[in-house]
């Protein structure tokens, strides 16, 4: 058995989260994927136990279990359903997404979150409309207008997560991806829509409130804007400073996808991102990926793999987007009879990626 299953193969320091009171599962967690990324990178798959092809809510079902008997090693969700709507929906939500979440730890998986973040300013959702949608990070930090509601919002993130036992009573730790893609315009925290200080102000706020004044200490905080840069400078143009981030990540569906492919350059930026980590001893992923529909059989090895091991980078995980239960068109894992069904197989059985089956008390010491 490789070293990285096991939790206690090795004596090399590595760094803690920046939550002094992490919890030990969290700091545990934190260490793991830190040695595990050393020659492995685990597979993620955003709601892939909520929703597949063609199936909602089934228990202990995902597409991806169902090609290979494994779930992915990580599972993606979303606060998404967290604000925004009736207190009773609200509600539905957040214990739909305990139970997920609990589920997954208990079966010895990981759990990252996104944040769709719906604008609590005025209409228009997540997704920026002109003429609709208000710049709402200004209204959002300390001295704006809706700091109030804001930290209403984070309230009831924070009591939700300190809600979260695994069936051994312990609080179950993710990791916490918000305002992902900050460098594009398509989201109302986009980079053309916020000073780069506001941004940054609204990051250490919300890490701070979460951490510090509500005590929320199951989170491991990922940055991680799309792929927009070439260098270092270029990628930290917007980072919040090495006490704020737990994980950086990128976010690249360009470089990889339908009409432009370029190894080369995605493993390039991920090798900043990499470095970046080993340099700061953080942890580093590349948090969202894929190519919808997946009509090229060999894209998981001879593209996402490719890119992956070509800079001998060290990445906790890869996470694709996600399987719609409806749409004939938008998913980005495999199912039983898609044409990258036996390319995907390579690619669970290489050495190099890591399923849910192959996760080992990754929680303990």
């Amino acid at each position: 058995m490789l070293c990285p299953f096991l939790i206690s193969c090795t004596s090399i320091k590595y760094g803690k989260p920046i939550d002094p009171n992490a919890t030990k599962e969290t700091v545990n967690l934190y260490q793991n994927l830190a040695k595990i990324s050393k020659n492995h990178t685990l597979f993620g798959h955003q709601h892939a136990t909520e929703y597949g092809r063609g199936w909602l809510g089934d228990e202990d079902r995902s597409d991806v279990k169902s090609v290979t008997g494994s779930h992915p090693a990580v599972i993606g969700v979303d606060f998404s359903g967290f604000s925004g709507r009736p207190d009773e929906v609200i509600q539905n939500n957040k214990a739909n997404l305990r139970k997920n979440v609990v589920d997954t730890y208990d079966r010895g998986g990981v759990t990252t979150v996104a944040w769709h973040f719906s604008n609590p300013v005025s209409e228009g959702g997540f997704y920026w409309r002109d003429s609709i949608s208000k710049p709402a990070v200004r209204y959002l930090i300390p001295g704006g207008e809706a700091h109030e509601t804001y930290k209403e919002i984070l309230d009831g993130i924070g009591d939700w997560a300190k809600s979260l036992k695994g069936s051994d009573g312990k609080l179950v730790p993710m990791i916490f991806r918000p305002y992902h893609e900050f460098d594009g315009d398509w989201f109302w925290w986009g980079k053309k829509h916020t000073s780069r200080e506001d941004f940054i102000n609204l990051w250490r706020f919300t890490v701070s409130y979460l951490r510090d004044s509500l005590e929320v200490n199951n989170f491991i905080y990922a940055f991680s804007p799309d792929n927009r840069f070439l260098t270092e400078e270029e990628y930290l143009e917007r980072y919040p400073g090495d006490e704020w981030v737990d994980m950086v990540g990128m976010d690249n569906y360009g470089d990889l996808g339908r009409n432009r492919n370029s190894i080369d350059t995605a493993a390039l930026k991920l090798k900043i991102v990499s470095d970046y980590a080993i340099k700061k001893k953080k942890l580093a992923a590349f948090t969202e990926t894929g190519l919808e529909t997946i009509p090229d059989t060999t894209w998981w090895t001879e593209t996402l793999l490719r890119s992956m091991k070509k800079e001998n980078v060290r990445l906790a995980y890869v996470l694709v987007w996600r399987n719609d239960s409806k749409s004939p068109t938008h998913y980005y894992a495999p199912f039983p009879g898609q044409v990258s069904v036996p390319d995907f197989l390579k690619f669970y059985k290489d050495p190099y990626t890591l399923f849910e089956i192959d996760l080992k008390n990754i929680y303990g010491k």
